[in-house]
């Protein structure tokens, strides 16, 4: 079976004590918890070690980024081998998001470079979370499937099988977030089966079956549930909503 994650992605928010106070207040509400899925925090970088260093946390953290190259003169990047280094105690540090809409977009990040960084976290044990969606001129133009099939043949299609199965892959419709804006579940569910297709075509079916694949355009506790109940969606990837420890845990239980 595979495994249910919901994974908040704090992007650039919150600063150090309001993280410290989330984190209080979310270990005093986890009796709340009801779903068994795995749940990951994505805090920005300089609170990793926040996170890592507070007792009685045992939720799985990931990282927002990383770079493309082992090490070098790239000033103000991090390299996957840092960021394994840096949880070298506790081991909490499992993922790193990869290709995020926002780092696409703002950033330039292509498709090659994408694949780069998939490969300097799985040689570091780090776990990929892959990220990719249409905008809303593909989705338009009706060229939204072949947009979402070249960033995953591009970005992980080069890899073993065992590797890929390190991988999780979270589909944003670039139109969705932070606009209000929702994939119907419908619209959510045809891309997920079509992105398990083409991990089908390439690796078989089991390899297929076994890979997680969330959803990420602005999740809610409003529309958690219908999410979530589609039979190729595995989760989520929430972006405002797991500000908000109260919102978060809703999310969570929406399974």
């Amino acid at each position: 079976m595979r495994k249910k994650i919901v994974a908040g992605n704090w992007k650039m928010n919150l600063l150090d004590e309001e993280v410290i106070n989330f984190i209080v207040d979310f270990n005093s509400r986890k009796n709340e918890i009801e779903s068994d899925s795995e749940i990951i925090i994505l805090p920005a970088s300089i609170y990793l070690d926040t996170m890592i260093s507070m007792p009685d946390w045992d939720i799985k953290i990931g990282a927002q980024n990383c770079s493309q190259f082992n090490n070098g003169a790239y000033t103000g990047e991090i390299s996957a081998a840092m960021l394994r280094d840096f949880d070298y105690d506790s081991e909490n540090l499992h993922y790193c998001l990869v290709g995020h809409s926002e780092r696409r977009e703002y950033f330039n990040e292509q498709n090659d470079v994408l694949a780069e960084k998939v490969n300097r976290l799985i040689e570091n044990g780090l776990k990929p979370i892959y990220c990719c969606g249409e905008e809303l001129q593909h989705r338009e133009s009706e060229s939204h499937f072949d947009w979402v099939q070249a960033q995953i043949e591009e970005g992980l299609f080069h890899l073993k099988e065992e590797e890929l199965k390190q991988v999780v892959i979270a589909y944003e419709p670039v139109w969705a977030i932070g606009t209000g804006k929702t994939a119907t579940s419908n619209q959510a569910q045809e891309m997920h089966a079509f992105i398990r297709s083409l991990i089908a075509k390439k690796y078989g079916d089991s390899t297929a079956n076994s890979i997680s694949i969330l959803y990420g355009g602005s999740c809610k506790p409003e529309n958690a549930s219908e999410l979530f109940d589609q039979p190729d969606i595995d989760g989520g990837l929430i972006g405002g909503a797991s500000l908000k420890v109260d919102s978060f845990i809703q999310i969570i239980n929406s399974f």
